[in-house]
């Protein structure tokens, strides 16, 4: 069972105890990500997150990482359009020490000009390496195209110009805006005393001054129709289609979870066996949903030669008008839910998945549900709910499309499409 206690500053406890394991894994969740950015501070998040790794007034970057690596343990964080987590999986008899470093770091960073400058570097050659990568670079390519305007479209590592201009005074004074009590989750998920790390975790955040906000100040972001196709000398075309999705936290997640089992959530999947495996016209193709804060998007990713491209798309096109016409049998829908039912089960077999999964629902949505309740949200998947959800999301008349690759910027994939 999850526990969750708020200590009086706001800081949020969640943990769940599994005292059959040998490990336990810690997070930091901060609400806030690129979402919370702006155009003059766009990448910002992640930026904080690397240089949260740098130094400290107790630690050095190396005496950080030594603090971990010296008890077999792992150390690491990431950055997402809504959050930020910070976190250790370590043995159950190491959780002080775990605690100790993560809290260390969250609060003592030194952000010293000279680090700031060098993870500058750092992160321009990773994006330099994103960039590199069109199979992944299309996708950021789409949610830019369909979030314009927006936050929620910006790339959460920034870009080189935004980079260039982050300093310590911006760095201070974005965490004074975005990390505060109200706003961060410690997650622990494994074998620990209960009592013991409430009483620790309180010990390192309880201190932390209430700021008074609530964290939630989000824009909403509107789905737009829209395109963008970026030339560029590679082998393959990648294509992303793009259909307004499912915001986090509705129940009309399950059936579209069901749907995307069916169409594109795997190699038995609709496109994978018709395009890939029948035609030989992919190597990859794939679709997935993505939600946030109100606000959802369903992504059908392919990569192929040039020559292929338009064959491609008419037969993912012919793929949807089926599923619109048909929507799913009976057996593939019982399939899709055991399929769900054990990818998520499975999913929760190692401390720090579950503490993702604890972490990352109470920071966004305030909550948690059990896994008892989760495989009731799925076994309520109906035809009823599968048709709704198919006639809601695949609307061809509000398809965007994001293309990298080799190929001429008018090239018009809309009349291909024909709804």
């Amino acid at each position: 069972m999850y526990k969750r206690i708020k200590l009086e500053n706001g800081v949020r406890i969640v943990c769940e105890n599994i005292p059959y394991l040998r490990s336990v894994s810690i997070g930091i969740w901060v609400g806030t990500g690129s979402r919370n950015e702006s155009l003059s501070n766009n990448g910002i998040s992640h930026f904080i997150e690397h240089m949260l790794f740098k130094g400290t007034d107790n630690r050095s970057a190396r005496e950080i990482a030594d603090s971990i690596d010296s008890i077999g343990g792992q150390l690491n964080a990431f950055t997402g359009k809504e959050c930020t987590c910070y976190y250790t999986k370590t043995l159950d008899s190491h959780a002080d020490i775990a605690l100790d470093v993560l809290s260390d770091m969250f609060f003592n960073s030194r952000f010293d000009e000279k680090d700031i400058d060098i993870e500058k570097k750092v992160i321009m050659e990773e994006i330099g390496m994103y960039e590199d990568s069109p199979e992944e670079l299309v996708h950021d390519i789409l949610s830019e195209t369909v979030w314009e305007d927006n936050s929620l479209g910006f790339p959460i590592l920034g870009t080189r110009e935004t980079l260039f201009g982050i300093n310590k005074d911006k760095i201070k004074a974005y965490m004074k805006d975005r990390y505060f009590p109200q706003n961060t989750v410690i997650a622990v998920a494994g074998n620990f005393k209960e009592d013991k790390i409430i009483d620790t975790i309180k010990q390192k955040f309880g201190g932390w001054n209430d700021s008074g906000k609530n964290g939630k100040d989000i824009k909403n972001a509107e789905f737009k129709v829209n395109s963008k196709i970026k030339v560029k000398d590679t082998e393959q075309i990648h294509i992303c289609l793009g259909f307004e999705g499912i915001p986090h936290g509705s129940d009309e997640l399950y059936p579209l979870l069901a749907v995307n089992n069916v169409l594109g959530g795997g190699m038995s999947s609709r496109m994978f066996q018709k395009i890939r495996e029948e035609k030989g016209l992919v190597y990859s193709i794939y679709s997935y949903p993505s939600s946030y804060r109100n606000a959802g998007l369903f992504t059908i990713y392919a990569g192929m030669n040039a020559e292929h491209l338009e064959r491609v798309v008419d037969l993912i096109v012919k793929e949807i008008k089926i599923l619109l016409k048909e929507g799913l049998s009976k057996d593939e829908l019982e399939k899709s839910k055991e399929q769900l039912k054990g990818n998520y089960i499975l999913g929760l077999e190692s401390t720090s998945s579950r503490m993702n999964s604890i972490g990352k629902s109470e920071v966004l949505m305030d909550n948690i549900y059990t896994p008892d309740e989760i495989l009731k949200k799925i076994d309520a998947v109906n035809l009823e709910s599968v048709e709704q959800i198919i006639k809601r999301i695949f609307r061809l008349d509000r398809m965007s499309f994001s293309i990298v690759g080799n190929i001429k910027k008018e090239t018009d994939i809309r009349r291909i499409i024909n709804p």
